[in-house]
């Protein structure tokens, strides 16, 4: 059966961005790509001395001294590095300018390329190109941005696993193994008159078992990737006015979310990251949990127990001062209930306002069943002992799942979701002795779904959803 891939057109226009930051620095970095790059850097730049061989007509991996010119008036001085095709990021002609860093300087350096028969680039497009010409494939090109993004070590030592290709290695196998069932059932359906099977029915429901248990493993690895790649989900909670905002307020170290006395000052959820110990919490501030007293509360609300839902870890903050303790008791154990599979720390707030904290702090504990925090926000007292509970819950998900091998984003987690039940729907038939067809269509649509992560079943709409997050020089 011949390989299901979808042939996109490939550009190669040259194309010219920044890549570093915009900003004041001693260097940046201009790049082009694509026909003619050398060329263009031949019409505007000229090498230290003069007299030498032009840098169309330089080796790969070189670097030459000069100076960038606009007819006769000087640019910038530059550090010129050229790259041949295929032997580059994107497999193209590509020359770097390293040039002075100051915002004005970079301007013109680029500009003096756009005159002179470049293009602007789009977001990604130099990744995007690197795709395209079989550099890399869409993993790989996902990781790299995940890479750019990462705001924790454990994101980044996930990006390098997936840029080094070790997602990829498994997803190949995985669709190698699909591509060789799919040939014979196709065999089989080009003989379909000779009875004939070119692959028994024992061995295929044994080989699509096994298919099955390692979609699995990556599917299940999605929960410790997903964490890895954008932190522990961490949902602050409680009823109005217990301290919440002023908790997220304090974690972060500035005045991110509104403090007030006044009850319902949340009306939607606030997302926030901080990182300690090298684990990366993804804060969510909740609207307080009450008998709603308008339409925007209620969805605040709404929108807070959708959130509650999705946690990892939740911080049910108590005002221990409360006159109503046994009620925050209650509703503590029916949090708890309600979402068994998130860690949960009861966070007894305010303990700066009364004079018996121990003392009730030891009736939450005890009343609940869960493990209770004392804090004082405004005094900073107790605030290093969460943080520490906090990673102390979380260290078995904040690490590298089986063999460093983690899935880290939706679009790859659905699709593996996918082909995980279009392998149980084949399962089932081969199980029922069904017609051939029926079987093929199932194990195709696996071979489809394994191929959209690779990028050997893509299109255009795949591909500007995924370089739209990319910075424009990458």
């Amino acid at each position: 059966m011949p390989d299901t891939e979808l042939l996109l057109p490939v550009q190669e226009d040259p194309i010219a961005a920044i890549a570093t930051p915009i900003g004041v620095g001693a260097l940046a970095v201009v790049r082009i790509s694509g026909a003619g790059a050398h060329r263009i850097a031949d019409r505007v730049f000229r090498k230290q001395g003069g007299g030498e061989a032009a840098l169309s007509a330089s080796p790969g991996y070189t670097a030459h001294f000069g100076r960038l010119y606009d007819g006769d008036a000087l640019v910038d001085e530059v550090v010129a590095l050229v790259f041949r095709a295929p032997h580059s990021f994107t497999a193209e002609d590509m020359v770097e300018f390293t040039c002075h860093g100051g915002p004005v300087v970079v301007q013109q350096v680029l500009k003096l390329l756009l005159d002179h028969g470049c293009r602007l680039a789009g977001p990604g497009e130099f990744t995007r190109r690197a795709f395209l010409n079989g550099r890399i494939d869409l993993l790989q090109a996902e990781a790299i941005g995940d890479m750019i993004h990462a705001r924790s070590e454990s994101a980044w030592r996930t990006a390098v696993s997936q840029m080094k290709g070790e997602l990829s290695e498994k997803l190949a196998a995985l669709r190698e193994s699909l591509l060789h069932s799919c040939a014979l059932l196709e065999l089989e359906l080009d003989f379909s008159d000779e009875d004939v099977e070119f692959q028994g029915r024992e061995e295929l429901a044994m080989q699509v078992e096994a298919l099955q248990q390692e979609v699995g493993r990556l599917v299940d690895s999605y929960r410790h990737g997903r964490i890895a790649s954008e932190g522990v989900a961490t949902v602050i909670a409680g009823r109005p006015n217990a301290g919440k905002s002023t908790l997220l307020n304090t974690l972060l170290g500035e005045e991110r979310a509104i403090v007030s006395h006044m009850p319902g000052t949340t009306r939607d959820y606030i997302e926030e990251c901080f990182i300690h110990d090298r684990t990366m919490f993804r804060l969510t501030d909740t609207a307080g949990l009450r008998e709603a007293g308008g339409e925007v509360e209620h969805e605040g609300i709404r929108r807070s127990r959708m959130k509650m839902s999705e946690a990892d870890l939740m911080l049910y903050l108590v005002d221990i001062g409360t006159s109503d303790l046994a009620g925050e008791v209650a509703e503590i154990r029916a949090v708890r209930e309600a979402h068994p599979e998130a860690r949960f720390i009861a966070v007894a707030s305010k303990t700066d306002a009364v004079a018996s904290a121990d003392e009730l702090i030891g009736k939450v504990r005890e009343g609940s069943g869960a493990e209770v925090v004392g804090i004082s926000a405004l005094e900073g007292k107790g605030i290093e002992e969460l943080k520490r509970r906090m990673v102390d819950l979380v260290r078995d998900l904040d690490k590298l799942h089986d063999a460093s091998v983690l899935v880290t984003s939706l679009r790859h987690y659905e699709a593996l979701r996918n082909a995980a039940d279009a392998l149980q729907n084949a399962r089932e038939l081969i199980a029922r002795q069904a017609d051939t067809e029926l079987i093929a269509f199932e194990l195709r649509s696996a071979l489809d779904y394994v191929g959209e992560l690779t990028g050997k079943v893509v299109n255009d709409e795949i591909l500007n959803t995924i370089f739209a997050r990319f910075c424009i020089g990458k």
